[in-house]
């Protein structure tokens, strides 16, 4: 793997107007999606996965779309697989449907834990469970995620804009308390589904949940900057993480997958939206990036290596596979720093909740008792 050229971008960055972001987005993921089955040529579907015995990975969202088959590939191929989801008996029923189809042979290895990303302190209980056990996790693939299309604003109990907390904020804070668990499992990966709507973004942190006035809110707007908020955050996360550590950390794009978004659209938009299925991901293609991130064994040594040359973002990782460069915006290092501490803010933690936790300490959250 090679790194991209580097960026000196390092200061405020003027914000264009939405339209002008929109319109540069759109281009994207029109872009993406007519052309994205041609970049991905290469791939085989499924990704053909090495074997994964005593490797223990957690897959949030995994329940449905792209996180059902990615849990469904890892465990078929010897993995210990956690479903972090808020519909267990859901789960249940998917691992019944899968041993299924390995026709009796040795059962899968797959428990399911409750977590529901709308409740900063269910992430806070789940996290506190799984580091309990004092075992080894090697992967963390933050899966879950929200796109309410054209729906209007939402807030969680703990007060945050839907998009913002599902797609960012408690993942961010389920990332960071489980570092003791990824420091045992060391190498080990956290891995968080992106999206190249991220292009469109933009962070305010003086407004990340849109509710000062400054933008007018709208899903995109709040999907799309959630997204580059992921990247930003994650891009600190990994500077902060000592080598020794042995964590690598990535955003992956996982294409243009056909989903279930449009359901609140009007009936003209899904109909035109379920003709171009010829063009879509299969959520098994989907998968595939984050699989990919997850098992291939050049990744520690690409994101050590972005590293070493001071690269303003962690590794990207593109929906065919290959290193890829995320927005200038998420290059921009100064307004990533503000993006982290504003982020710990929010999510209750310590600024220095990762050396205390690296260290064996605890690092108190403030919705641990919520």
């Amino acid at each position: 793997m090679n790194s991209s050229p580097r960026s000196s971008l390092s200061g405020k960055v003027k914000r264009r107007p939405w339209w002008v972001k929109s319109l540069t987005g759109w281009s994207y993921v029109i872009y993406e999606m007519l052309f994205q089955r041609m970049q991905a040529r290469h791939l085989k579907n499924p990704l053909p996965l090495p074997p994964l015995d005593d490797v223990t990975c957690i897959v949030t969202g995994s329940t449905s779309g792209i996180g059902l088959e990615t849990a469904r590939q890892l465990a078929f191929s010897g993995a210990h697989v956690v479903m972090a989801v808020r519909n267990q008996s859901a789960a249940f029923d998917l691992i019944k449907k899968w041993q299924t189809e390995r026709h009796g042979t040795t059962l899968l290895s797959i428990e399911v834990m409750e977590l529901n990303l709308l409740s900063l302190s269910s992430v806070v209980k789940f996290a506190k469970a799984l580091n309990s056990r004092s075992k080894p996790l090697q992967v963390l693939i933050n899966n879950a995620g929200m796109f309410s299309m054209g729906e209007p604003q939402k807030f969680s109990k703990d007060g945050y804009e839907t998009h913002l907390q599902v797609n960012f904020l408690a993942p961010a804070l389920l990332s960071i308390l489980l570092l003791p668990s990824l420091v045992k499992g060391s190498p080990s990966r956290i891995i968080n589904v992106n999206s190249i709507m991220h292009y469109m973004g933009f962070v305010d942190t003086d407004d990340m949940n849109f509710t000062l006035g400054k933008e007018k809110f709208n899903s995109t707007k709040a999907y799309s900057s959630s997204k580059l908020a992921q990247i930003m955050f994650y891009s600190v996360l990994q500077k902060r993480l000592p080598l020794e550590a042995g964590i690598s950390v990535l955003c992956v794009s996982p294409g243009t997958v056909h989903t279930n978004v449009t359901r609140d659209l009007p009936k003209l938009v899904q109909g035109v939206y379920n003709l171009i299925p010829v063009f879509l991901f299969s959520a098994q293609e989907g998968s595939r990036s984050a699989l990919y991130a997850a098992t291939d064994p050049e990744i520690p040594e690409y994101c050590e290596e972005l590293k070493a040359d001071d690269w303003p973002t962690c590794a990207y990782i593109s929906h065919y596979c290959r290193p890829t460069r995320a927005a200038k915006e998420a290059h921009n290092t100064r307004a990533a720093n503000e993006v982290w501490e504003k982020t710990l803010d929010m999510i209750g933690l310590p600024l220095d909740a990762v050396e205390r936790l690296l260290q064996g300490e605890e690092a108190m959250c403030k919705y641990t008792d919520s």
